[in-house]
């Protein structure tokens, strides 16, 4: 969709853009009720900061869309589709040691392990994993936050043209 027409379009039309970014009711109203933006930047900008921070209960229910790093995603979802592009192919190598990382993270901190993936080769995702198995569950939920705004700004960014 075009900036533009993103920005004057109906409110269930612009949900229908937005949700696949990051599906938590009040991040998806904040940048809604934040239109009309001038660029695709500005759009960017409010995904990091508009409803921050995201709360516990709105970080795992964001997680429920997320497979897990080095696993394809499953099923037609504009979410599933949007992760099979953003993950980098691994070998079998550095899959078995992601899905080991995985297994470490999720006994740590009770849920998936959260990246940014697009930009990133599958060694230095594993190194953050690695790199975050060390952070306290307080300090990781900051981070899963980060993790979750910029996974939604790129998607935002991609779902508009300007």
């Amino acid at each position: 969709m075009l900036l533009e027409n993103f920005n004057v379009a109906a409110r269930e039309e612009a949900v229908a853009v937005v949700k696949p970014a990051l599906d938590i009711a009040r991040w998806i109203d904040g940048i809604i009720d934040g239109r009309p933006y001038q660029s695709i930047d500005e759009v960017a900008a409010a995904a990091a900061t508009v409803a921050a921070p995201l709360t516990e209960a709105e970080i795992d229910g964001a997680l429920a869309h997320h497979p897990r790093i080095g696993e394809r995603p499953q099923g037609e979802t504009a979410e599933a589709a949007l992760s099979r592009k953003e993950q980098p192919g691994v070998d079998a190598d550095t899959a078995a040691r992601l899905a080991e990382g995985n297994k470490a993270y999720e006994q740590r901190f009770d849920r998936v392990y959260l990246v940014r993936a697009a930009g990133r080769s599958a060694e230095e995702i594993l190194a953050l994993l690695q790199e975050r198995l060390g952070n306290t569950p307080e300090q990781e939920l900051v981070v899963v936050d980060q993790q979750l705004r910029e996974i939604a700004a790129l998607r935002l960014a991609g779902a508009l043209e300007s």
